[in-house]
């Protein structure tokens, strides 16, 4: 039977790797270094997990991932591909031309050439005017791409004119297109910005999706791979290809995820410490509370569905010098570099330890830092040190309740889910939260929110206020359900989990905006 779920989540410090077996229970571990290459953690990390299941590797029916490598890629500006960015809007949208406020490193590796030609649609979905196929055609000839990124004005409310771009694209030009109306909301130069980076991450993402591929047929399992996306749902491998952008928020997402199974808590905050930066979020219902604002990706702003993080630079590995803390951290390299693994570089770890909050598995810890202080000298040398790393503790403390007094938003009955290998670093209560929750397997519960995550799918689009709504609602609750289910849910168990209505103002013709997301167990 093909019932065990490996769920990994690949960090900036480490790489996590869980298995669950049928009844969701964690029945295998494993944390191990994320490496400068990350592929070569995560294989050491599913190695890992695999050895302690021995024969009962063939019983693997799904392999989840989150990955940091689109994140990664953006931050640093390399494996991106050339894109040819297409605005469908002239003469209206002139003014601002695109990627008009993108860092220019990031345009000159990015950028193959933008136009704006004539076509798009008014917001109640009435067409401007026909699409210029021809200026189009004239942009794209001769031009070199790896790929062409199209946004037309209000394609949410129709995405007409970007799919006949599309359709011409593939034809004539055998290009992969990226399709505003599938990836962002409302804002045009959000969604565009958001559609270029979508186009810009094929390689990428071809490159992940390979690497897992290629690492399960290693190993000879048989197992459906899946990726993570920013709502802490999956989509499968086909579904992540056309749209890699969803999968860079996958991270926090899936530490909320497993916060809420492992807790078994619905409405809280979520902390999860790493070995570089402590994530903030907050549970509504189970799932990530999603940022109303637009989120800003290496310097460019977009608008696609993001989780509500706030994330500090704080961690196990953030460096503690005399006087304050960080924000460099010795990442990776903790167990390595930390005085309580025999290194030099006094870290937040250290620190901790000082203060007697020990993990369990931190066994002679407490007598290689005391032996570290030691070699310090006596006397006045040895107190300073033992005061540097007590005000190191009152330090982070700080910075962690103001952190959860700004995600409260005045609301203080919610309790605080500790989870990440740097859990520990937490006191045992924090201002602001009725109490502290720190699950088993806390340290890996990255790696469970993706082995337990749904599929997903959603629209966002502008609907007719009158008669006629009802219906268009549920062409939306259709659309949504069919979303899922390209993403890898299974049709019978497809539910609508989130429906919003929000009345426009100031319209010829009364309308709303409509969003609606539908969620499912995957298929099998």
């Amino acid at each position: 039977m093909a019932d065990l779920r490996v769920g990994i989540d690949v960090g900036g410090t480490n790489t996590d790797a869980v298995v669950l077996d049928a009844d969701g229970q964690v029945i295998a571990k494993a944390k191990r270094p994320t490496t400068p290459d990350v592929t070569e953690g995560l294989r050491a990390a599913l190695d890992a997990v695999l050895g302690e299941l021995g024969d009962s590797q063939a019983r693997i029916g799904r392999v989840m991932l989150g990955t940091t490598h689109a994140t990664n890629a953006i931050l640093e500006r390399r494996n991106l591909g050339r894109v040819a960015v297409l605005r469908l809007g002239a003469p209206a949208t002139t003014s601002v031309p695109p990627l008009s406020g993108w860092p220019g490193d990031l345009r000159a590796a990015v950028s193959a050439g933008e136009a704006v030609v004539p076509g798009g649609h008014y917001v109640d979905g009435r067409e401007i005017g026909p699409p210029g196929l021809d200026a189009v055609r004239r942009f794209l000839d001769g031009l070199e791409a790896d790929a062409v990124a199209v946004t037309s004005v209000f394609s949410p409310a129709s995405g007409d004119h970007e799919r006949a771009v599309e359709e011409l694209v593939k034809a004539e030009y055998g290009l992969p297109v990226s399709v505003s109306h599938e990836i962002g909301s409302l804002g045009l130069l959000e969604r565009e910005n958001a559609t270029v980076l979508n186009a810009a991450l094929y390689g990428v993402a071809a490159h992940v999706t390979d690497a897992l591929v290629t690492a399960l047929a290693e190993r000879g399992l048989g197992a459906k791979p899946y990726l993570a996306q920013n709502d802490g749902t999956l989509m499968t491998l086909e579904h992540a290809a056309r749209l890699p952008v969803s999968t860079i928020g996958s991270g926090p997402a899936n530490s909320l995820r497993g916060a809420a199974y492992l807790s078994g808590v619905a409405d809280a905050i979520v902390v999860d410490v790493g070995g570089t930066s402590t994530d903030l979020g907050v549970l509504v219902g189970g799932f990530p509370r999603e940022s109303a604002a637009a989120v800003e990706i290496g310097g460019v702003l977009t608008n696609f569905r993001m989780p509500d993080i706030l994330a500090i630079a704080l961690g196990g590995g953030t460096v503690v010098r005399n006087p304050g803390i960080g924000p460099d951290s010795v990442g990776y390299r903790i167990v390595e570099e930390a005085l309580v693994f025999g290194g030099s570089t006094v870290t937040m770890t250290d620190a901790a330890v000082a203060a007697g909050r020990t993990p369990g598995e931190a066994a002679g810890w407490r007598e290689r830092l005391e032996a570290a202080v030691r070699a310090h000298g006596s006397g006045d040398m040895s107190e300073r040190m033992a005061d540097t790393l007590e005000r190191a503790v009152a330090i982070a403390d700080e910075m962690v309740i103001d952190a959860v007094d700004r995600m409260a938003l005045g609301k203080t009955d919610r309790p605080l889910v500790a989870v990440g290998g740097g859990a520990f670093l937490l006191p045992e209560a924090i201002p602001g939260a009725s109490r502290v929750v720190r699950p088993e397997h806390a340290e890996v519960a990255n790696a469970v929110g993706a082995a337990i995550a749904l599929a997903s799918g959603r629209v966002d689009t502008i609907l007719p206020a009158g008669d006629s709504r009802s219906k268009a609602i549920e062409r939306a609750k259709e659309e949504a359900a069919a979303r899922a289910v390209a993403a890898g849910a299974d049709p019978s168990g497809v539910e609508i989990v989130d429906l919003l209505e929000v009345p426009l103002s100031y319209l010829s013709e009364p309308a709303v905006r409509v969003h609606v997301k539908a969620a499912g167990p995957l298929a099998r």
